[in-house]
C-alpha cells in the first residue's frame, strides 16, 4: 500500500534527493526520442530535467502519491501531453503501455517486495531497455533507524534497504542483465531546529506519524531530532544499472 505525501513542503525540502537525482540521470543515455518511466516522480523537480532531454519523446510521470503527481503536474505544465500522469503501486502490476527506459531516484525503498517491484519493472521495460535507479540501500539512516527502534513501540517504519548483492540476485531472477549495484554513503547536514525537524516531520517519519494521533506529531518529531547527536542523516544510496534481456 501507498501513502499520500504533503507534496509541497517534500518540494520544498527535497534538495538531497534531487541532487542525488540529477546524477542518476546523467547515467541515462538518451537519444532525445525515448518513451521513458520516471518510477516514483515526486513533486517532479528530477522530472523536468528528464523531459528536457527528450524534446522528441515521452514521459510516463508515476507515482503512488496523489498529491505528488498534481505538484508534478503543476510543474511540467510547460511540456504538455508529453507527459503522462499515472498514479499507481510499483508493488502492483502496471497500468501503462511499454517504455524504452526506467528512470527512478529516492523511491524503490518504500516499496516492501522487491522481486514484485523489479517483475513489475520488467513487464513494461522493452527488451534492451535501461533501468537506472537509487534508493535507500543498507545501512541508509541508520542513526535514526537506532532511535525509532526505542522511542514509542520500536517500529522502524514500512522501508526496505536492501544489500547490492540481494539487488543484483532479483534483478537477474526478474529478467534483466549487465547489472551493476553498488552503494554510495550521502551524509547530508541541516540547520538544527525546525529546518531539520521539517525535513523530518515530512520526508522520513511520516509513514510513522500516521500511526499517532496528531497531537503528539510534534512531540515524536521533535524527540527522533534531539536523540540524534547532531542534525546529519546519514544516508546510503543503493545505485541499480540494468537492461532488460532483449528476448
Amino acid at each position: 500500500m501507498t501513502r499520500d505525501w504533503d507534496a509541497r513542503t517534500y518540494d520544498r525540502v527535497a534538495g538531497p534527493m534531487t541532487r542525488w537525482g540529477n546524477t542518476v540521470l546523467d547515467r541515462l543515455p538518451l537519444t532525445g526520442r525515448e518513451r521513458v518511466l520516471d518510477a516514483g516522480c515526486g513533486s517532479g523537480r528530477v522530472t523536468e530535467r528528464l523531459a528536457e532531454r527528450l524534446p522528441d519523446g515521452r514521459i510516463v510521470a508515476l507515482d503512488g502519491s496523489p498529491s505528488m503527481i498534481e505538484t508534478a503536474r503543476a510543474r511540467l505544465a510547460r511540456f504538455g501531453d508529453r507527459v503522462e500522469y499515472v498514479v499507481a503501486d510499483l508493488g502492483r502490476p502496471l497500468p501503462i503501455d511499454p517504455v524504452d527506459a526506467i528512470l527512478s531516484t529516492a523511491t524503490f525503498h518504500w516499496v516492501p517486495d522487491h522481486d514484485a517491484l523489479f517483475r513489475n519493472l520488467g513487464a513494461v521495460l522493452r527488451p534492451a531497455g535501461r533501468l537506472v535507479a537509487q534508493c535507500g540501500g543498507a545501512g541508509n539512516i541508520g542513526s535514526i533507524q537506532e532511535v525509532l527502534g526505542r522511542i514509542g513501540d520500536g517500529w522502524l517504519g514500512p522501508v526496505h534497504f536492501a544489500t547490492p548483492e540481494d539487488t543484483a540476485r532479483r534483478l537477474d531472477a526478474a529478467g534483466f542483465v549487465d547489472v551493476t549495484c553498488w552503494l554510495t554513503e550521502e551524509p547530508t547536514r541541516f540547520q538544527p531546529g525546525e529546518q531539520f525537524e521539517t525535513y523530518l516531520r515530512t520526508v522520513v517519519l511520516g509513514a510513522h506519524l500516521e500511526r499517532l494521533p496528531s497531537s503528539e506529531h510534534e512531540a515524536f518529531v521533535r524527540a527522533v531530532a534531539e536523540a540524534l547527536p547532531e542534525p546529519v542523516i546519514d544516508y546510503v544510496r543503493l545505485n541499480i544499472l540494468a537492461e532488460r534481456a532483449d528476448h
